[in-house]
């Protein structure tokens, strides 16, 4: 996710949202002022360190030599399968590295289903479950068909 977007998505967390961009900023024009307008500041500093006490985060520090305080992190996180079956058995992933599926939760495989975590960015419990309910409607409809 682009940080410009993930930052529009946080925005509502705290008032005191800060973009490190870990040096020079790809962000578009539009893209700072958007924020700016939102009193999100972008600091397109180079990060050289962070310091903790305990585990709890308390500085920045930029190879500038200069630092920012900061009490919270907020990181969009890349998703990786912990799984190697579905790629094993042929499924095709997505640009993004989920199981690519159809809107009955088939993957590329005729007959391997997938649902939940591994196939979307909704990672909820009550989409895995919807998901996996509608998997299984679809299973036992093809069942049903063949042995009939």
């Amino acid at each position: 996710m682009p940080v410009c977007d993930f930052s529009r998505l946080i925005s509502n967390w705290t008032s005191d949202l800060i973009l490190f961009t870990n040096g020079h900023s790809t962000l578009t024009g539009e893209q700072i002022g958007k924020l700016e307008e939102h009193h999100i500041k972008v600091v397109d500093k180079e990060i050289e360190r962070f310091e903790h006490i305990n585990g709890y985060l308390q500085n920045i520090y930029f190879k500038d030599g200069s630092r920012s305080f900061v009490k919270v992190m907020y990181v969009p996180g890349g998703f990786e399968q912990h799984c190697e079956i579905p790629e094993s058995l042929g499924c095709d992933l997505t640009e993004e590295g989920y199981i690519k599926v159809d809107a009955f939760q088939e993957t590329t495989v005729k007959g391997v289903f997938a649902c939940g975590d591994n196939v979307s960015r909704m990672r909820t419990v009550a989409n895995a479950v919807a998901m996996g309910t509608a998997a299984g409607m679809i299973v036992s409809k093809k069942i049903r068909f063949e042995e009939f």
